[in-house]
């Protein structure tokens, strides 16, 4: 595994490629070394509870399975709830019940579920006490866009906090903040100490996922972060035989290492070979953490039988008939939505339909994933530095223009509270859903956590415009969230990876979004080896269990799905997305 760690650890990197499963094989072999260790998830999408086959959440929890380690799961919903208690709790009693009311309103937000769950890292990160207990801290991060962004909030709310800017109503009264300054000044010392704390970055071998890495390895190093190591995980093993698919994807990952920007390549960098199983389940970690690269090395499968599974063009076929509408892709982050939703809008104006293809993704990289132009085929990006920007003018515009200088100056202050931004890109949002009623939207979405707490934004925004009408007035109004929960006019589509841990998160978002009163339109099972061509031992035993996972989806998840086969080639540029919708499944050969 990795040598000469540090305190802290953390692992992050582009959704999906493997952070929590090495973070709990590194906390595995540490643990086996007699070391103490506390491993914390902060996901929203968390399944660390899941690989140690315990139940976790919210409070260090002891993993009677193995001796040496606690973990804990940073829930940002309940991490929100004990926040809001904090604040409340000291009122109640004191404050009337409508004031009560109105601050608990004030931090139902998403940006107070993701500076609660901030919050409770920068705890962690700072209680000595606590820390003191274990040789190692290992963190297991959300995807790269939201991680960089709550490691950069120390900083930014030290400096809120020391100039005293903006409207806290999103955070509680901002003499509580005062309280933490010196915790949150601690947290930035103790993450940019490189004695104290080493940055694994992960990627999985492909262009995509290591150009993210060189956008994260510099952000991280501007603000200070600067001890990083490099995690290359699922390297395709050199025995590929005479299989064209094995041998085409071994390339496929020496060219995308071989393309590293020179700053990502000089980084120290650790090599994990791609596995015949999955990595969930205890046994499965152990084999790992103690490098059991024979069983890669050695791994068969029996034939497959050809399995014909609907493709991505059915699923188009089948959304096309309006002419019109949003769809929306959502999923664990690396599981391909960007290329899938790519690949379904350019079809879409293949066909000969007005399509705007936007994401909300912070870490978003459609314009290298199409490489070119299709007529009819816009493209845009819902970025939260220029919605904010534009956001801040508008209101200097509108509501500034009559204010004296005294009144311009505490409007310019207000608007720099975080809670800005998520105003701000909630309107681009609802802009966004409200041209789906000309043409074709294509949504790519971030990954999971963030694309829910967005979604919280339009529910409490929907609860919050209906609240203030009477029933006349309700009958006539349509809100984001209506359009979101009329299947008319919204597509939700789920994408997932045919393996254990991407199927089972996509279903607890099914969950989430059925609690929202969101119905999903079909799902999409993205790089399948079952529905590939290959003869090679390791990627038949691969594409072996994958049927188990293909099947729960037909059978139990979706009322219509679609199987993409693993390319060959990655799927960049326009010609290539629409062969994605062309593809028909082959069979494994024998």
């Amino acid at each position: 595994m990795f040598k000469d760690l540090p305190k802290f650890v953390f692992f992050t990197g582009k959704g999906g490629v493997g952070k929590t499963s090495l973070a709990c094989a590194t906390t595995l072999d540490l643990a086996s070394k007699g070391h103490k260790i506390l491993l914390v998830s902060t996901d929203p999408a968390s399944n660390v509870g899941q690989v140690f086959e315990t139940e976790i959440g919210n409070k260090i929890t002891e993993i009677t399975k193995c001796p040496g380690v606690d973990a804990i799961e940073i829930n940002p919903e309940e991490a929100a709830a004990d926040y809001r208690e904090r604040i409340v709790g000291p009122m109640r009693g004191i404050l009337p019940e409508v004031a009560l009311r109105s601050i608990e309103e004030q931090l139902s937000g998403a940006c107070t579920i993701e500076i609660a769950a901030f919050d409770e890292f920068t705890a962690l990160l700072t209680d000595n006490d606590l820390v003191a207990r274990y040789d190692h801290v290992i963190f297991d991060t959300a995807p790269t866009g939201h991680t960089i962004r709550m490691l950069k909030l120390p900083g930014a709310w030290s400096g809120f906090l020391e100039e005293g800017k903006g409207d806290a109503s999103c955070l509680g009264p901002l003499a509580g903040l005062e309280k933490q300054r010196d915790r949150y000044a601690s947290a930035v010392d103790r993450l940019s100490d490189k004695n104290e704390t080493r940055l694994v970055l992960v990627a999985r071998p492909r262009h995509s996922a290591l150009a993210e890495v060189g956008r994260t390895s510099v952000e991280l190093a501007s603000i200070g972060i600067k001890n990083q190591q490099l995690a290359i995980n699922g390297m395709m093993p050199q025995n590929t035989g005479d299989d064209p698919l094995a041998k085409a994807l071994l390339k496929r990952d020496q060219d995308a290492l071989a393309a590293m920007l020179p700053e990502v390549a000089a980084l120290p960098r650790t090599t994990f070979a791609l596995r015949p199983e999955n990595l969930v389940g205890l046994a499965a970690l152990k084999r790992f953490a103690a490098g059991d690269v024979d069983a890669v090395a050695s791994a068969t499968a029996a034939p497959l039988e050809h399995a014909d599974f609907p493709t991505l063009g059915n699923l188009v076929d089948d959304v096309e008939g309006p002419g019109k509408g949003l769809i929306m892709f959502m999923g664990k982050g690396g599981v391909g939505k960007t290329t899938i939703a790519a690949a379904v809008a350019t079809e879409l104006a293949a066909r000969g339909h007005q399509v705007l293809l936007t994401t909300t993704d912070p870490a978003a990289h459609i314009s290298e994933t199409l490489a070119g132009s299709q007529p009819g085929l816009t493209v845009s990006r819902i970025d939260p530095a220029v919605e904010t920007a534009n956001y801040h003018a508008e209101v200097m515009a509108t509501k500034g223009r009559d204010l004296d200088d005294q009144a311009r100056a505490m409007l310019e202050e207000d608007l720099r509270s975080p809670c800005t931004e998520e105003i701000a890109v909630f309107q681009a949002f609802s802009r966004v859903i409200r041209e789906s009623s000309k043409k074709f939207v294509i949504m790519d979405t971030a990954p999971t956590g963030h694309t829910l707490l967005l979604l919280d934004a339009t529910g409490s925004y929907h609860k919050d415009v209906l609240r203030h009408q009477d029933e006349a007035s309700r009958a006539r109004i349509t809100t984001p969230m209506m359009r979101l929960q009329d299947p008319a006019q919204t597509k939700i589509m789920i994408v997932t990876l045919p393996e254990t841990t991407p199927v089972l998160e996509a279903a607890h978002l099914q969950e989430d979004l059925g609690r929202a009163g969101i119905e999903p339109y079909g799902w999409i099972v993205n790089s399948s080896l079952a529905a590939a061509e290959t003869s090679q031992d390791l990627l038949r035993k691969r594409a072996r269990s994958e049927l188990t996972q293909i099947a729960k989806v037909r059978d139990d998840l979706s009322k219509r799905y679609a199987v993409v086969p693993m390319q060959a080639v990655e799927p960049v540029g326009v010609d290539r997305l629409k062969g994605l919708c062309a593809s028909r499944s082959e069979p494994v050969a024998a």
